[in-house]
């Protein structure tokens, strides 16, 4: 107590002590009185002058412009391939050769039954002219004369029936040289040379020829989109390697039905409800170096409304909107102070929007803002109306 005591008679002890008690003092009236203001921060986004494009986007399937499943016709063994998979052949050029001696003992036996049938009917003929000269001078009885009129018809008909079975038999034997029906590639080729072919099958594929000089984008557009599109629209797509190029193109048709339809699918009553609907959309490409390949994925995007080169503002800058459809922006000006513009929007794709009036490019609209107090945002609500 002594050396408390002793020091509290120092002079400069209780100077200090009495220095500190001021200042906190002065701090307490201060912090209690006169708080500071909270310091605005503002993010802002410049207004740019650029193009808007508000699209209907749509996963499509790359699908060759023309295809033709190659099937065989008459049954027998592949003696011979003449192409290769890969392979670009052209309309009429010979595919395969299938083992045509069926088809040759067929169409001999149909050759000799027609000679046979010919040779009938020029005896059914001989006997119905003698049979009617003999019914004019009254040497024979009406029933003959019926009788052999009634064997030259049925001789007749045999040898009609004969010529039909021989162009049968040629058709057939003709069939064993199969050759292309289209230009094209061939994409598929699974049968081999010794495999014997079933006409009887379901379906007796030797191969498929794709046209791929142009293709065709198979995109499925959904039930909410499908009326913001028609056909003639200009759309544009990429491809998953080669997400930065873009195919200019343009919708070419709607298909009328969904594409359980378009696929001859059926979807069940029960899940037909809980099921999404989609409308394939056709998009043509022309293809001449190959790159675009069957079954690609293509994300596509069909453009319903564009804007060129006009301002344009982010949409989170958009606030309330009066009576008259303006919208109010908040611009930051040079000394840090907001100014309150009421604008006209035009296309809006809730990304970006189009600024018809109101601001100048360059001036930096407010998209959000906090203060340094509470480092949370303002009540200021940004963005466009839900």
């Amino acid at each position: 107590m002594n050396a408390l005591a002793k020091l509290w008679r120092n002079v400069w002890i209780r100077r200090l002590i009495y220095l500190i008690v001021l200042l906190a003092a002065a701090w307490l009236i201060k912090l209690v009185f006169f708080p500071s203001k909270a310091q605005n921060n503002y993010i802002t986004a410049p207004v740019t002058r650029g193009d808007l494009e508000q699209t209907v986007l749509a996963t499509g399937i790359v699908k060759p412009y023309k295809q033709v499943a190659v099937g065989a016709q008459v049954t027998g063994e592949i003696k011979s391939l003449k192409v290769k998979l890969g392979q670009t052949v052209k309309q009429g050029e010979l595919l395969a050769v299938i083992d045509p001696r069926t088809q040759k003992n067929t169409l001999q036996t149909a050759q000799a039954q027609l000679n046979s049938n010919q040779a009938a009917l020029e005896k059914a003929q001989l006997d119905f002219n003698r049979q009617k000269m003999m019914l004019a001078e009254g040497a024979t009885s009406k029933e003959n004369y019926d009788s052999a009129k009634a064997a030259l018809a049925s001789a007749k008909a045999n040898v009609d029936q004969s010529r039909v079975n021989v162009d049968t038999a040629k058709l057939s034997l003709g069939y064993t040289q199969v050759v292309a029906p289209i230009d094209g590639v061939i994409v598929s080729l699974p049968v081999e040379e010794g495999q014997t072919i079933n006409s009887n099958q379901s379906s007796p594929t030797l191969m498929t020829i794709a046209q791929l000089d142009k293709i065709t984008i198979r995109a499925e557009i959904s039930e909410g989109d499908i009326t913001k599109v028609k056909s003639g629209m200009p759309a544009y797509f990429n491809i998953l390697g080669e997400t930065d190029k873009r195919y200019d193109t343009t919708l070419r048709s709607i298909d009328p039905g969904p594409t359980t339809l378009s696929d001859n699918t059926s979807t069940s009553a029960s899940s037909s409800s809980s099921s999404a609907i989609y409308y394939y959309g056709l998009l043509d490409m022309p293809n001449e170096d190959g790159k675009l390949r069957i079954s690609m994925t293509a994300q596509v995007s069909i453009i319903v409304n564009s804007a060129k080169q006009v301002l344009i503002v982010p949409s989170t800058a958009l606030g309330e909107r009066n009576a008259q459809g303006q919208y109010k922006v908040l611009v930051l000006g040079k000394d840090n102070t907001t100014t309150d513009k009421w604008v006209d929007v035009g296309l809006n794709t809730n990304i970006n929007a189009e600024v018809k009036s109101g601001l100048n490019e360059g001036e930096q609209v407010v998209v959000s803002q906090s203060t340094d107090a509470s480092n949370t945002t303002s009540g200021r609500r940004m963005g466009p109306p839900m």
